[in-house]
């Protein structure tokens, strides 16, 4: 069964089309393949971060008191 794919189109400064390009050489993938990857990294990263924000606002609100590194550390002897 194929997949269901779309077509994105986007412009880029030539200095990262030409490193695009050097890595397609190196790699031997394709442009499509190097910029899916990259994108998929990206949103994973992203989408990390969004929920760690919205995790740490929502302990904020919760009025919770936090622990720093230091008293973790302390507090476990280590």
């Amino acid at each position: 069964m194929l997949k269901q794919t779309s077509m994105l189109s986007a412009r880029i400064p030539e200095t990262l089309d030409m490193r695009l390009n050097a890595l397609t050489e190196k790699t031997h993938r394709s442009k499509g393949y190097l910029v899916r990857k990259a994108l998929e990294q990206y949103l994973e990263d992203a989408e990390d971060l969004a929920d760690a924000i919205a995790s740490y606002e929502e302990h904020l609100k919760s009025g919770k008191k936090g622990y720093s590194l230091e008293e973790m550390k302390e507090r476990y002897g280590l």
